[in-house]
């Protein structure tokens, strides 16, 4: 036999080593698991404000309450976020702040909140945003809407520690 018969013949057994069944077994359940890991780990996830990284953001996560409405806080991965209930509440900090709107504006106990009405129409979850703060932070809503009002001064103590430097205007205001 000439020396590249014999490489050729090695290269063979070799390949047919690695590709034995159980190896073929070993290697798909590893990636199985590998998978399901990361899919777990994204369902985790949060999508981070473009100003989480704000040392505001921080603060606001660690004075958010281990119990919003009737959901206990989730263990959730990102930046400048919270959640409860399984995320029928997330609150995400470091959102881009909003300029003057005439969508609905409350005070929840001095915290300045706008509602998103469209985002309300399209999806039927309230998502309001403080205004005046900087970072400005978001909370999404998929609960009875009776109940926002609740949920936002239960989460008052959270954001009330970023300044606010301007305020809602209703009508009487503006004359």
């Amino acid at each position: 036999m000439n020396h590249s018969a014999e490489v050729e013949e090695s290269h063979g057994r070799s390949w047919r080593g690695v590709l034995r069944p159980r190896w073929i077994v070993s290697f798909v359940a590893v990636a199985a698991v590998i998978s399901s890991g990361l899919l777990f780990v994204d369902s985790l996830r949060v999508e981070s404000g473009p100003k989480a990284g704000d040392p505001k953001c921080s603060d606001v996560v660690d004075r958010s309450p281990d119990k919003v409405g009737s959901g206990d806080r989730d263990w959730v991965i990102g930046k400048g976020v919270a959640s409860w209930g399984d995320r029928s509440t997330v609150l995400r900090c470091g959102v881009e702040e909003l300029q003057p709107t005439v969508n609905l504006c409350v005070s929840a106990d001095g915290v300045d909140w706008v509602l998103d009405e469209k985002r309300l129409k399209e999806t039927g979850v309230s998502v309001l945003t403080t205004y005046g703060r900087s970072p400005a932070v978001e909370v999404t809503y998929s609960g009875s809407r009776e109940e926002v009002g609740g949920v936002l001064v239960e989460l008052n103590e959270s954001v009330a520690g970023i300044p606010q430097k301007r305020k809602c205007l209703g009508y009487d205001d503006a004359l």
